[in-house]
């Protein structure tokens, strides 16, 4: 007779520490819409990973006016060039990095630029199906509230651009001993050009696989600058 009542009394603690949980969280997205994001799990980890060393944590936010037109232009060239266009997801680019997975043992990404925020601010670095789970709930969720400018602002200001860096404008501080306001085309372009893996693609002095990126970032700015969703989006 105990245990018939412990487990209905148990269920209803856990439902209501599940139900708080989802409040909790769907009340802190909203109120990311308009606040700045303290910190992350990622760059928890990375100043955690710099103790004992000469390396310094470094995070500065810059509101999306103050980040140079080039960054904005060059992290869509670079990342996402159907950012204006989807809604999250880019299922063509998914098809294509699941049928190069099974072939391949060097795993090819597809995240957009959503998903990678929804990533960064709200999950940790992983691969495995829970994770994945969450970060398409996520995705969705700051594509309907957030919209794309705020999605991009937080973007550029929580990727990871160097080891112990994180956002734009720390990167450009750190490189280019200047505001990210004032970023010139191909310093946003070598920036942009470490996102992949900012440990090893290293901007100052630049990896040749970074300044290789960033040839080829340079040339899709080119290509995709007349755009008129994109010119829309950058626009400060």
């Amino acid at each position: 007779m105990e245990l018939k009542g412990i487990v209905p009394r148990t269920w209803r603690k856990v439902k209501r520490i599940l139900l708080i949980m989802f409040i909790a969280q769907f009340v802190y997205i909203i109120l990311l819409r308009w606040v700045n994001p303290p910190i992350t799990l990622t760059m928890i980890s990375s100043w955690f990973s710099l103790w004992g060393t000469d390396k310094h944590f470094k995070k500065k936010w810059a509101n999306a006016e103050d980040i140079s037109q080039y960054a904005k232009l060059a992290v869509i060239a670079s990342e996402d060039q159907l950012f204006p266009d989807h809604d999250g997801f880019d299922f063509k680019s998914i098809e294509k990095a699941m049928k190069h997975n099974q072939k391949s043992k060097k795993i090819r990404g597809a995240s957009t630029i959503s998903q990678q925020v929804a990533k960064n601010v709200f999950l940790w670095q992983g691969r495995g199906w829970f994770r994945k789970g969450l970060e398409v709930y996520f995705t969705f969720m700051i594509e309907k509230i957030w919209g794309k400018r705020r999605i991009l602002e937080v973007y550029l200001n929580v990727a990871q651009t160097g080891d112990g860096i994180f956002g734009v404008e720390a990167a450009s501080r750190e490189y280019y001993f200047k505001p990210s306001i004032n970023l010139s085309r191909e310093q946003a372009a070598m920036i942009a050009a470490c996102l992949p893996n900012p440990v090893k693609y290293t901007v100052v002095p630049a990896a040749r696989i970074t300044a290789w990126r960033q040839r080829r970032i340079l040339q899709q700015m080119r290509n995709i600058a007349a755009d008129p969703d994109i010119a829309a989006l950058i626009k400060e």
